[in-house]
This record gives C-alpha cells, structure tokens and sequence, in this order.
C-alpha cells in the first residue's frame, strides 16, 4: 500500500524549523565554554563546522526521510528551497539569540569569534529545526 505523498514546502514548515532551530540554540548561546571554543577556533575548523551543519541538515531533511525528495522541491540557484530554510534557521536563530542576549559583550567577544561561536551554536540548532521540520 503507498502512502501519501507529503505536501511541497509551505510557510508552515518554516514555523516547525524557527521552533526546533530556538529550541536547541538556546543553550549553546549563553554557554562561556562555547565562546572560549569559538575564541581559539582557526578558519579551516570554522569551514568544517559549516560544512558540518550543512550535511547534518541534508541528510536529516533528505536522507533520513525517504519520501521527501530534493529534486521534486522549488530551488535557489538549484539548492533545495526547504534546505536553504533550514540552513538560515539554524544559523540565524543562534546569531538572534546571541544578540538578544548580548553574548558577544557578555563574552568580549568581537566579530570574528561571534561568527564562529554561532557556527558552533548552529550544529545543535540545525537538529532542532531538521528535526521539527520531518516530525510535524
């Protein structure tokens, strides 16, 4: 028996990812041992987390969940519509959270490691929204 095919993206599933996405931020932003890590990062760790998070959320999103299919999705520039979503929920919900909390002065941080410090956030944020997203 086949089963029914999972509707296209909708404005809906990107509410399922913001909420994932809070939920596991949240705690990685006020974290000091987070903001240290960040501070003593080099460039190429900062690519491979980026890296990381990118294919944490494609495999969640497409791997992990056989009926969701990326060719059939609208595209970006031939990236997955629902894929460029979830990569903006996870590192844009740690980035507003940081500020929110004032992190960055919190932690003395300047630019640099505050990108890299929400690079870190948004390996634990990406499961949160990957996970809402194909469980909603």
């Amino acid at each position: 028996m086949r089963r029914p095919r999972r509707p296209r993206f909708r404005p809906s599933d990107i509410a399922q990812q913001v909420v994932g996405g809070f939920l596991l931020a949240g705690p990685f932003v006020v974290t000091e041992e987070v903001w240290w890590l960040a501070a003593t990062m080099a460039i190429w760790q900062t690519l491979a987390i980026v890296g990381l998070v990118g294919l944490i959320g494609y495999g969640a999103l497409y791997a992990a969940d056989r009926e969701r299919d990326p060719e059939a999705e609208r595209e970006v520039a031939g990236v997955p519509l629902r894929f460029l979503s979830l990569m903006v929920v996870a590192f844009g919900s740690v980035a507003l959270l940081a500020v929110l909390f004032d992190a960055p002065d919190t932690f003395d941080a300047g630019w640099g490691v505050s990108l890299r410090a929400v690079c870190i956030g948004a390996v634990f944020s990406v499961v949160g929204a990957a996970t809402a997203d194909s469980v909603f």
